[in-house]
């Protein structure tokens, strides 16, 4: 499995745990994740869920294999539930994020509560480059928390950018030094022992109601793009460019 599962302390730790392949997310380890997500939720023992990312990397997104695949594209895809789990869960979620975070990567963190940044950290939402659109509400989150214009900068370009910059934009919480990252997070994830967890839980469900039904919809009319957008032939080409190590050439797919 390459999901690390551990809980202690109260604190429920999810580990994307493909070093190999710079914890690259498959269909099955998205499975995975939601049983957790879902176990987490209904444990009275868990007080919080962290998210980490084993070896020098928190996560490079998609696997890109798992695209090829036609269950990417549907409604009940593996990607889309883990998105409804993460979004909908009402335990405090935290992440550590250090190394890499490239797409959902990044788009995730957009649905925890507290965010923290390893300093060398390079974070990058690359879907336009890839000829898809983003997803998991980004579209309707990054501009509430970075305003528009810093929003269709990293979301158009699909530049990487800093830890300082995803401080700045509101994504994160804390940039840290690497080695003091993840017992930050940890200390962060524990300090939910010692509060009330109704009061936390009813202030989370506060705190997100607002916009619950609008993150709904962008999720869902993102993914209405997507999947179409997966098969076509400038996600074909962009994927392919990257397999055989070459420069995508887009010139016949517009």
């Amino acid at each position: 499995m390459s999901i690390g599962y551990q809980l202690e302390q109260g604190v429920a730790t999810l580990t994307f745990n493909r070093p190999d392949k710079k914890n690259a997310i498959t269909g099955e380890m998205y499975e995975a994740i939601v049983r957790h997500l879902h176990a987490a939720a209904t444990d009275r023992t868990v007080r919080a869920v962290l998210f980490a990312g084993a070896g020098q990397v928190f996560t490079a997104g998609n696997d890109l294999k798992d695209f090829g695949d036609p269950k990417f594209a549907r409604p009940d895809s593996p990607v889309l539930s883990f998105m409804q789990a993460l979004a909908t869960f009402d335990k405090p979620v935290v992440a550590a994020v250090h190394g890499v975070a490239v797409g959902i990567g990044v788009t995730m963190l957009l649905h925890c509560d507290l965010v923290y940044v390893a300093q060398d950290t390079t974070l990058s939402m690359p879907f336009v480059n890839l000829g898809l659109v983003p997803e998991f509400g980004s579209t309707l989150l990054l501009p509430l928390v970075a305003g528009k214009t810093l929003a269709a900068e990293k979301l158009l370009l699909g530049r990487p950018f800093s830890a300082a910059e995803a401080l700045a934009m509101g994504i994160a919480n804390a940039v840290l030094p690497p080695q003091a990252l993840l017992a930050h997070a940890q200390a962060a994830a524990r300090s939910f022992n010692s509060l009330p967890p109704g009061a936390v839980r009813d202030t989370k469900k506060l705190l997100r109601q607002a916009l619950a039904r609008q993150v709904q919809e962008a999720i869902l009319r993102e993914a209405s793009l997507f999947g179409p957008r997966l098969a076509g032939p400038e996600a074909r080409e962009a994927i392919a460019a990257i397999r055989e190590k070459r420069a995508p050439d887009f010139s016949r797919t517009g």
